[in-house]
């Protein structure tokens, strides 16, 4: 399989762009889509009301590459590179060692914010998320399978010590989450100066989702907002990677709110 050339017909999968697909899974296919344009691998994007049932691990985006099925972006990060593309050969073993720190950084406070705002937010759940997650499914099961996705997100922060936060006490590890990336970015383009590596595909991911996505308040993307640095970071990677695409590029998907970064 890494010996085979990438394929015209590569594809992505996630859910429902418009009607179904939540933040932190919209975030995580974004920053897949972003890493892929990146290496210069075409890709298509496929929405499918079942994509999380379809996916081998239970998560999206995943990729099916000739007879290849990979699913989040560790994985296809290294699925890739087996296959020749790399955007981090170029580090030296502490960059590399930095890199992953802060990618474990991103994954550790912005994507379990995410899944707190979605899942522990009591608002947030009941106007937003329930609705969206079982959009494709007639009652009863639409909330049979909500309610069961809650539980499962609820346990797993009550595993890792965050079930008993506030939405304050969340939005303030993202501030500081933001404030480590904003101090290591400064006044480069990306994060290891001028050339993008797994990390900005990360970070552009989940920054861009929160930014253009309609949430119930804006508190969330305000705390981006405070960092001028990382709104011209994803203006950036969002003109030089995905303007001009097509309808079902990365950019036009993850505006659930149909809010640009550009206007």
């Amino acid at each position: 399989a890494a010996a085979e050339p990438w394929p015209e017909n590569a594809a992505l999968y996630q859910q429902l762009k418009e009607d179904q697909i939540l933040l932190s899974d919209n975030a995580s296919s974004l920053a897949v889509q972003a890493f892929l344009q990146m290496c210069n691998l075409p890709i298509r994007v496929i929405c499918r009301a079942n994509a999380e049932y379809m996916s081998p691990s239970g998560k999206v985006p995943f990729i099916h590459v000739g007879n290849q099925v990979v699913s989040e972006l560790g994985p296809i990060v290294q699925f890739v590179k087996a296959k020749g593309h790399s955007l981090s050969d170029g580090l030296d073993e502490v960059q590399k060692a930095e890199m992953k720190a802060y990618m474990e950084l991103v994954n550790n406070m912005l994507l379990t914010a995410e899944l707190y705002l979605q899942w522990c937010d009591d608002v947030t759940v009941e106007e937003i998320t329930h609705p969206r997650y079982g959009s494709p499914y007639p009652w009863p099961l639409n909330r049979i399978l909500s309610y069961q996705k809650q539980w499962e997100v609820r346990r797993k922060m009550k595993a890792i010590g965050w079930a008993g936060k506030t939405l304050e006490q969340v939005l303030e590890d993202v501030d500081q989450c933001c404030h480590a990336l904003s101090q290591r970015l400064g006044t480069q383009p990306y994060f290891f100066n001028k050339q993008p590596t797994e990390l900005d595909a990360l970070v552009f991911g989940h920054l861009f989702t929160i930014l253009t996505t309609q949430l119930i308040t804006d508190e969330l993307s305000e705390k981006v907002k405070n960092y001028s640095n990382l709104t011209a970071f994803c203006r950036r990677i969002e003109q030089q990677y995905f303007e001009g695409q097509e309808r079902d590029s990365a950019a036009i998907a993850a505006r659930s709110s149909k809010r640009s970064l550009l206007r």
